[in-house]
């Protein structure tokens, strides 16, 4: 069985912890920096959003020292939104991952962009999230099927996989299906109790099935 180990904490404080390249892949959705959580209980066109709990996660992205300690820690990187804050980053990359989110006429964006450490091509996940039946209990709650796919690519057996803004838990239970070995962190307490009891149901779930 694999070891998932689910920690409330900032996650500089938990990265601090490991020695160099203790991970071998890091997946990480960080704050944007776009104010997302302001536009969480508010009606965008004709989507109308769920009601999170109130809070100020997104005022602005992860400054540079925390990219640093990141690629301290981990061998190889997949980072959500950075085309939002490049610049900290900043090192170019010819593969970018695109999620295509079939939204169709919706007024959200259509795709999603992760960088990456790696040397290959740009590559494309399509998928549309109603396919997953799971409550949404993170306003940038990304499916289990997106992290599915990008443990298959981009990580072998035996690797240690880290998230530093676990959010929702989807990357936990990608990881937990793969058989991965995995550290996710979550300063948000009301949202690390979620995605901690959404991780112990799915648990739960396959036991029984």
């Amino acid at each position: 069985m694999p070891n998932i180990e689910l920690i409330h904490d900032d996650c500089m404080n938990v990265m601090a912890k490991y020695p160099d390249n203790y991970f071998q892949l890091a997946i990480c959705d960080p704050p944007y920096g776009i104010g997302r959580d302001k536009l969480q209980n508010k009606n965008a066109g004709k989507w109308k959003f769920k009601q999170y709990h109130d809070t100020e996660w997104d005022t602005s992205a992860p400054d540079k020292e925390y990219f640093k300690e990141l690629m301290r820690v981990s061998k190889n990187q997949i980072i959500w939104g950075a085309n939002h804050f490049i610049e900290k980053i900043p090192i170019n990359s010819s593969c970018w991952i695109v999620w295509d989110k079939v939204n169709g006429d919706g007024d959200f964006a259509d795709c999603e962009l992760a960088w990456t450490s790696f040397k290959t091509a740009v590559r494309k996940f399509t998928y549309y999230f109603g396919h997953e039946n799971s409550e949404r209990i993170h306003p940038t709650q990304k499916p289990k099927a997106l992290y599915k796919w990008i443990l298959k690519r981009y990580a072998k057996e035996g690797d240690r996989i880290l998230d530093t803004h676990l959010g929702s838990g989807s990357s936990a239970i990608a990881a937990h299906d793969g058989g991965f070995d995995f550290v996710g962190c979550e300063i948000d307490a009301d949202y690390y109790a979620a995605a901690v009891k959404r991780f112990n149901i799915h648990k739960m779930q396959q036991v029984l099935f």
